[in-house]
């Protein structure tokens, strides 16, 4: 059977516990079950997981304070449980960064199908947050080679933006001349060709460098390239 992942449960109800944990494993999750909501944010941080499934009621912190805290430190997706279904709950839960929201008692099949959506909505954000680069004014779509600079299109060689994008995917470090030359162009440095340091300035002009002041994309001396992130 496929695995569709590492999940959460907390829930104090510890027969109905034993119910999901036999019926998610059996359909491909490996589950982890705590009962007290002081023991959530330990166990994220001890081990990673796919999902978390939190019972609105539980000793310790109570689920919506556990969401809170989990946001805090992760966008892992949040379903929560409660045997009380009040609406107020309900909008409380999800404003405070709750993923979906289901009220006791839970048929199989809904549980199953819930996960299954929460999954597949955090497996595309994250592919596109892969394919997209974003800083500020700045965003480059790796995928279709597209650069949007403050809503306008930026259209550059294929070179050029390749260039962009490794510089972009190393915002913040020096990237050396090797490294370039090594994965633009599959040869060593040669300690003579300077063609990179032209494809800087030429990067600085498309972005509008001198008019504003910014240097955005840095030539960094006797080291290499720095893409500023915060400077877009």
């Amino acid at each position: 059977m496929s695995s569709y992942g590492e999940l959460l449960l907390v829930e104090d109800d510890v027969a109905l516990a034993q119910w999901v944990k036999e019926f998610l494993e059996n359909e491909g999750f490996s589950v982890t079950h705590i009962i007290n909501g002081d023991e959530v944010l330990p166990t994220l941080i001890d081990k990673k997981f796919d999902l978390v499934l939190l019972d609105l009621m539980l000793p310790g912190l109570n689920g919506l304070e556990v969401c809170k805290e989990i946001r805090r430190i992760s966008q892992i997706p949040v379903i929560m449980l409660t045997a009380r279904a009040e609406e107020i709950d309900e909008v409380i839960g999800l404003e405070i960064g709750a993923n979906d929201y289901l009220a006791k008692p839970v048929k199989p099949r809904v549980l199953l199908a819930r996960l299954k959506s929460a999954l597949r909505i955090t497996n595309l954000n994250s592919a596109t947050a892969q394919n997209e680069l974003i800083f500020g004014a700045l965003k480059i779509h790796k995928s279709s080679k597209r650069v949007i600079f403050d809503g306008e299109s930026i259209s550059l060689t294929s070179g050029l933006f390749d260039f962009l994008c490794l510089l972009a995917e190393n915002a913040g470090e020096v990237v050396s001349r090797e490294k370039v030359f090594q994965e633009l162009k599959s040869r060593e440095y040669d300690g003579l060709d300077r063609r990179f340091d032209v494809m800087i300035s030429t990067l600085r002009k498309h972005f509008n460098e001198n008019d504003r002041g910014e240097e955005r994309i840095k030539t960094v001396w006797g080291k290499g390239y720095l893409f500023v992130p915060d400077a877009w």
